[in-house]
């Protein structure tokens, strides 16, 4: 983990520093209080499972980037593609 860390400082998973653990041969990235409730990343690898929870954290936050307006622009562009 301190190695994608410091190779992808700007990364989530280095911003927040999510919890990790190991379940049968599985890695698991979680930031929050459980995997229904928080922002999770799953992984062979450990760096496979902080890319996936990078992408989940990410993700998370473009409804609240989008807002109305993005939702919007993308229904737009989709309906005129068909139109």
């Amino acid at each position: 983990m301190e190695r994608y860390c410091t190779l992808h400082p700007r990364s989530p998973s280095a911003v927040r520093r999510p919890q990790l653990s190991r379940r049968r041969g599985t890695f698991i990235v979680l930031l929050g209080h459980s995997l229904e409730n928080g922002i999770v990343g799953i992984g062979n690898t450990v760096e496979n499972a902080l890319r996936a929870f990078d992408l989940q954290y990410l993700r998370a936050l473009e409804p609240q980037l989008n807002g109305a307006d993005g939702k919007r622009a993308r229904e737009s562009t989709f309906v005129e593609g068909f139109g």
